[in-house]
């Protein structure tokens, strides 16, 4: 049987495969890739994954942008409220400014020496002059002599 120096193929075995199944190696796949093929799927999978972190940054900056569009209609909102708020006030204010000066004017119309005067005659009053003026002399410091008579001294 020499008929091996015939044979031109490899005598070497490949001893995993009689190995058990739990300790084989299991092989994903028994394709031979070439360098380039791995190279363009490693591109196209960091391209996939670069369009997904695009989508979501886009996603995340669109989400920010109607969150700031909502808190400044919001905020206008309030501003608006508070405006309105400030407008009442102010013509409260202007209303009360008014009623201030129309009291002022009355008052002064009431208080004006002229119509003191014309109450004053009303009643029966006048002017003083110098018949009206009465002095009182004493020679004693130590007592006085009211109109009616009455005598008072310091001691009382």
């Amino acid at each position: 049987m020499d008929n091996l120096k015939y044979y031109n193929d490899s005598l070497a075995y490949d001893f995993d495969a009689f190995l058990p199944r739990e300790k084989r190696q299991e092989r994903p796949d028994n394709i031979v890739r070439m360098p380039a093929t791995v190279q363009r799927e490693r591109q196209r999978r960091q391209a996939a994954a670069k369009a997904v972190s695009v989508r979501l940054s886009a996603v995340v900056c669109v989400g920010f942008l109607l969150a700031g569009l909502c808190g400044n209609i919001l905020l206008r909102a309030r501003i608006t409220e508070v405006r309105s708020r400030i407008t009442a006030a102010d013509a409260q204010i202007a209303t009360l400014k008014g009623e201030l000066s129309r009291l002022n004017v009355e008052l002064e119309r009431t208080v004006s020496l002229e119509n003191i005067e014309a109450a004053a005659q009303a009643l029966g009053m006048r002017k003083m002059d110098k018949s009206q003026v009465v002095y009182i002399r004493t020679h004693d410091c130590q007592t006085a002599v009211t109109g009616d008579g009455q005598v008072l001294t310091a001691q009382q």
